[in-house]
């Protein structure tokens, strides 16, 4: 099942076996959170079954500002930055996830620079997604700052 989720697909079977054993599987129902904004970050979670919502907290309440699918990650920017969470993740489908400890997490990344490179390769297709969607929302405010 790893072997699907693209951030893994270069990674030998046997390397494969031990993340599983070393990780934990976990089930969410609908409307469940994986985490909320502001939690430790103590684990990444691969997405291997299920979807869910990234929404951030605002003084008009959540905001969604991306989804999660299958072999998808989430929660690894807590990790990587040694900050607290940056968003909380809800469920809207069903969820099976692999839920990599920090420690584990860490110690793939030193052990394979080929899931470093990847994880880097969707940290910057978010930033990109994120830097394009914060241009257009800018370019929105002065129209309308300039229609008033």
């Amino acid at each position: 099942m790893l072997r699907r989720v693209p951030l893994f697909s270069n990674v030998e079977p046997g390397k494969l076996k031990l993340l599983a054993f070393t990780s934990d599987r976990v089930s969410y129902d609908p409307g469940e959170a994986l985490f909320h904004q502001g939690d430790t970050g103590d684990a990444a979670y691969v997405v291997l079954a299920g979807r869910a919502d990234i929404l951030v907290d605002s003084s008009t309440g959540p905001i969604k500002i991306a989804e999660v699918e299958t072999n998808s990650i989430v929660g690894e920017i807590a990790i990587l930055c040694d900050v607290s969470r940056t968003a909380t993740v809800q469920t809207t489908t069903p969820l099976e996830a692999l839920r990599i400890r920090k420690e584990h997490f860490l110690k793939l990344l030193t052990d394979f620079p080929e899931i470093t490179i990847e994880i880097m390769r969707v940290l910057a297709d978010r930033l990109s997604h994120t830097t394009s969607e914060l241009s257009e929302a800018r370019s929105r405010a002065r129209k309308d700052s300039d229609l008033h």
